[in-house]
């Protein structure tokens, strides 16, 4: 006995009108539309290869961004000489490693152009010039000021050619320039980022996202700010040294490069000292722990990276409060911008807390809710099934532990999320009495707890067929909630005819002609009785199932506790206990007398 389902089949044959292609000039257009097909497939903005390359660009462009102040780390000086030099093995590395985010960047520009677009109310646009149009008066400007090779062509150009008055100029515009450059790049991760969230639904994923690019934004803030702070060190050095070359007969600002230096330059330990400061000569501002450090003298990549990183990440924590600058414009510019670098991000961080917050107090609110109305239809089903106070404490004891660990439960059918024992209280306390109806089951304690032991609860759909007339008879029910109709369909010749319907209610059973066949004997069973000499039913069997003579159909939903055939069989089978087969000799004499009751009417 089960839950029917419908089943609908569709027998009609549809031919796919895509596949009869004809063949122009020996050219097989099929193939050529299939192909088509693939790549636009590949190509759909919500399939998994372009999210998979989405993801992809997105990883490039933050190394990307992180690759950019390495070159900052190029000029190295030469204290013993007081010269400036590069360091050419982290040159070739910043070079390879920004050439590689730049070609994958190259690659997302042309994907731009051939990629299908979704636009508002899920519709692709896959005309070529509509979706290249639609890129160029957006992210077309963005991406190509992104991808300009400014710091790899520029910085080592500029800081190796040290000639002429306007080189303090020139090196102002660069850090100018990879300042700018630096604001569509963080802008396309933005955008990127925000392009893979868009499609998800799960608020507590979107809020971590934000929470980790907000720690993206505040690592690399600290990594720029440090390689900007050694950049501005080697530059306000230099600017010492092309002020005391002014005052310096025969001083050649040219032999500032290690590549052309000639001259003696031991004036500059007095005009620019660096180990012992002097505001009066020469204030370096915050410039000077970088000097006395020797961080600016060193070759050591790990070593001036991690120290020039603690420095942008203690000052950009403290929103640079500790910075003591000097009176040059530019430099308190720089402090200026550290201080507003933090309070962003740290506004940020404080938006992305709120709306955690919100989120995190939000749910709790919709787990409470929740858990007072599975409470409620908890107590519903404990009412209607009028379970005493001692077990109705334990359900509700279990369920709101169950529903405080965020686990679900089903307020209709409680029992299966109960313990063990719990679920033997509950089935005693409503089978036991339902058992007791049974003819000759009330005065045998011990066999009606073994099968109420092994009773099972089952539920139905309100209109579902149990059994019908005809089927095998594989359950016995015992109704604690609902109604089953039990009727016999008859066919006249003009039809099929109902007969009176039977109402099965809360507290009644059916099914009993499933006892007959577990503890009922057969023709040798019988002849042994007659006998005198009583030895128990042979093991029943599986293929002599009773067949239903009648429908059950529910009513309303109906919620019951089955004895399964193949249980029935166990208990009497593997349990031969005296109390067995006193209940099968007292069956089979309770239905011998019906039958002889049956025969004196009939005489």
């Amino acid at each position: 006995m089960s839950l029917r389902g419908h089943r609908q089949d569709n027998g009609a044959r549809t031919q796919d009108i895509e596949k009869q292609v004809a063949k122009d000039d020996g050219v097989d257009l099929g193939k050529k539309g299939t192909t088509r097909k693939t790549i636009l497939q590949n190509l759909n903005p919500d399939g998994k290869y372009l999210q998979m390359w989405n993801m992809m660009f997105v990883v490039s462009c933050t190394i990307a961004v992180s690759v950019d102040p390495l070159f900052f780390y190029l000029p190295v000086i030469n204290e013993d000489y007081k010269c400036l030099a590069l360091d050419n093995k982290l040159k070739i590395t910043a070079i390879c490693l920004r050439s590689v985010t730049d070609i994958i960047y190259v690659l997302n520009i042309i994907l731009q152009f051939l990629c299908p677009v979704k636009l508002a109310r899920n519709v692709i646009v896959k005309d070529a010039w509509p979706i290249a149009k639609r890129y160029l008066l957006s992210y077309f400007l963005m991406d190509i000021l992104a991808i300009l090779p400014i710091p790899q062509v520029l910085v080592p150009i500029i800081f190796a050619e040290m000639r002429g008055s306007k080189f303090l100029d020139k090196r102002k515009f660069l850090n100018a320039v990879v300042l700018f450059q630096y604001v569509p790049r963080v802008l396309r991760i933005y955008l990127s980022w925000r392009k893979l969230n868009s499609n998800d639904k799960n608020l507590a994923r979107i809020v971590w996202v934000k929470a980790a690019f907000n720690f993206f934004l505040y690592i690399l803030a600290s990594h720029v700010l440090g390689a900007f702070w050694y950049l501005f060190s080697i530059e306000r050095e230099t600017a010492c040294w092309y002020i005391a070359c002014t005052k310096q007969n025969g001083c050649n600002p040219s032999s500032f490069n290690c590549r052309n230096s000639l001259g003696n330059h031991t004036f500059l330990n007095d005009y620019c000292p660096v180990e012992t400061e002097n505001k009066t000569l020469f204030d370096f501002g915050i410039f000077q722990e970088a000097l006395q450090s020797g961080t600016v003298a060193s070759k050591d990549v790990p070593r001036k990276f991690a120290y020039c990183f603690w420095w942008g990440l203690r000052n950009l924590s403290s929103l640079g409060q500790n910075l003591q600058t000097s009176t040059y414009i530019w430099e308190n510019l720089f402090a200026v911008l550290i201080s507003i670098f933090g309070l962003l991000l740290f506004l940020y961080f404080i938006g992305n807390l709120q709306t955690y917050m919100q989120l995190a107090t939000q749910r709790s609110e919709e787990i409470i809710r929740s858990v007072k109305f599975k409470e409620r239809d908890v107590d519903l089903w404990i009412h209607r099934n009028e379970l005493p106070r001692d077990i109705k404490k334990e359900i509700m004891s279990n369920i709101t532990h169950i529903l405080e660990e965020k686990k679900d439960v089903d307020a209709e059918k409680p029992l299966p999320h109960l313990p063990r024992e719990l679920r033997k209280k509950i089935k005693n306390h409503l089978c036991k009495p339902l058992l007791r109806k049974v003819p000759l089951l009330e005065k045998n304690e011990h066999l009606l707890q073994l099968i109420c032991d092994h009773l099972k609860p089952v539920y139905y759909n309100e209109h579902s067929y149990i059994v019908r007339e005809g089927e095998p008879l594989d359950a016995m029910l015992f109704i604690t909630q609902g109604i089953v109709w039990n009727f016999i369909t008859t066919s006249n010749g003009e039809g099929i005819v109902t007969s009176k319907a039977q109402c099965i209610e809360k507290g009644n059973f059916f099914g009993q002609e499933l006892l007959d066949w577990g503890f009922m004997k057969g023709k040798e069973t019988e002849k042994e009785l007659v006998d005198g000499e009583f030895k128990g039913s042979p093991v029943p069997n599986l293929s002599e199932l009773p067949i239903s003579t009648k429908t059950a159909k529910t009513h309303t939903k109906v919620e019951a506790f089955a004895l399964m055939a193949n249980d029935l069989r166990t208990i009497v089978s593997t349990r031969k206990t005296k109390a067995v087969s006193s209940i099968e000799a007292a069956w089979w004499h309770f239905h011998l007398e019906k039958k002889n009751e049956v025969s004196s009417k009939s005489a």
